[in-house]
């Protein structure tokens, strides 16, 4: 008999004190955020903001949910988070839909009535174990395709949903159009909506119940937390990607909870030795999901930055086997692998694939900090992108950034001021805009302060949680 998952598993949340956002936002914006948090907390009357979705660990959504519902809490709204239930079948299902919404046809399969079928089978005993532990005034907000289904139930018992996308693109084609095909039959008539840009809502989502809300990050947490030159250094020496230069200590990061942690993990490394200190380093550092592009960064490092300089690159992922609703991670890093065994051995040397191990979170987060403050130039070619949050991480860093103009990164980076935008398929002009950076220190600085200046003005959670809270508080009855 084949086994069942177990629908829904509630993600533990500790409140994190929302006082510490002041020094950096200033007490007129830290004002405003408390007083949005205590209208939510009024029209709540004692309810709480359930947030479902597919994964606790990996990816942009979780990554939020961790940060934004810890701020919530600590503001006194009660915020919960739970996680459905899935098998493989499932996500190969929704991935499917996450694909078309990007435009792509992902792996080619089907969205007939048999997926159709499975897909309401998976999320229906998810439904029954979610409505009964909702309570009295309880506001839902769903995120992306996997909970979709749960929209209907969750109205017909008389609970308000919200449902969050986080995915889409500008212009519809074929496979948008059946992936919301697909989708529109449980989210058409929601109460609320929430998409990062106007643009990725279909034509049908009434405007007037559609919020527009970019996500944001959290500067305290152990992905974007200061660290120092040496604890970097550190840091990368002992996961195995830099080079070792004597050290020995147990590199140390704060936890989201107030604790110290040390880095003990080490990297799953494919590469030819470590990186050596004071070389030039290239980094993208996103999942291993076809629409990041890992293949097309590799190429166009090897034929228009490798043969001038002498810089190397790291394509850094979650472990393949650690984010549980991505089953193309495994092809998408393989073929990574397989690419970077035909390159010449020269530049072969220089290009590194990293995976993080997923066991500990924040001891992930902590390594991809390391990684992307140790970086000389930031990358991000996605062919698609709903936002695109190591961008900002990046930005935040002070870290020069060449990225695609795509979705949600258009609205992180004006071209030239906060870095430098490329066609999402022009391996050229992305190599040049790379090469350029790397031999021109004065306007990587320059691009660099401008970029930590507009994450700091626009893309912290202060700003995200007071929109959410707007939007909520008027929704909440």
């Amino acid at each position: 008999m084949a086994h069942r998952p177990v629908p829904l598993t509630e993600v533990d949340v500790r409140p994190a004190d929302i006082g510490r956002f002041e020094p950096l936002i200033g007490p007129e914006r830290m004002a405003h955020f408390r007083a949005v948090a205590d209208r939510l907390e009024r029209a709540l009357g004692g309810g709480s903001v359930v947030n479902v979705n597919s994964t606790a660990v990996g990816g942009g959504v979780a990554e939020l949910l961790q940060t934004l519902l810890a701020y919530a809490r600590g503001a006194g709204i009660h915020a919960r988070w739970l996680v459905v239930g899935a098998d493989p079948d499932f996500f190969a299902i929704t991935k499917r839909i996450h694909n078309g919404l990007y435009g792509t046809p992902g792996d080619g399969g089907d969205l007939g009535d048999a997926e159709r079928r499975r897909y309401e089978e998976t999320l229906e005993p998810n439904r029954e174990a979610l409505v009964a532990a909702l309570r009295p005034r309880d506001v839902v907000l769903l995120h992306d395709p996997q909970t979709a289904a749960l929209a209907p139930g969750l109205r017909a018992a008389g609970v308000p949903v919200v449902w969050r996308c986080h995915v889409g693109r500008d212009e519809p084609n074929e496979w948008t159009e059946r992936s919301w095909e697909f989708l529109r039959p449980y989210v058409g008539d929601v109460d609320g909506y929430v998409f990062s840009r106007e643009s990725f809502a279909p034509t049908w989502v009434d405007r007037t119940r559609l919020t527009v809300i970019p996500p944001s990050i959290d500067p305290f947490s152990p992905k974007n937390q200061p660290l120092d030159p040496e604890d970097v250094s550190t840091i990368l020496a002992a996961v195995g990607l830099l080079g070792q230069e004597g050290r020995s200590s147990r590199p140390q990061f704060a936890r989201r909870d107030g604790s110290f942690g040390h880095v003990t993990r080490t990297l799953d490394l494919v590469g030819d030795g470590r990186i050596p200190t004071g070389a030039p380093v290239v980094l993208q550092a996103s999942r291993w999901d076809a629409m990041k592009d890992m293949p097309g960064v590799m190429e166009a490092f090897a034929r228009f930055v490798a043969p001038s300089r002498d810089a190397h690159l790291v394509l850094s992922g979650p472990a393949v086997k650690g984010v549980t609703d991505d089953p193309e991670a495994v092809a998408v890093f393989d073929e990574c692998v397989h690419r970077r065994e035909a390159l010449p051995a020269e530049i072969r040397r220089r290009v590194h694939l990293a995976c993080t191990p997923m066991d500990d979170a924040d001891e992930a987060a902590a390594i991809v900090n390391a990684q992307q403050r140790h970086a000389t130039v930031v990358v991000q070619k996605s062919l698609a992108e709903g936002f695109g949050l190591t961008v900002v991480e990046a930005m935040w860093k002070a870290r020069p950034v060449v990225a695609s103009r795509v979705g949600g990164i258009v609205d992180q980076i004006t071209d030239g001021e906060h870095g430098l935008l490329v066609d999402a398929t022009d391996l050229e002009a992305f190599g040049v805009a790379v090469d350029g950076l790397l031999g021109n220190p004065a306007e990587s600085g320059r691009l660099a302060a401008s970029a930590y200046d507009r994450a700091r003005t626009h893309f912290l959670g202060d700003r995200h949680l007071i929109q959410y809270g707007e939007a909520l508080a008027a929704l909440a009855r």
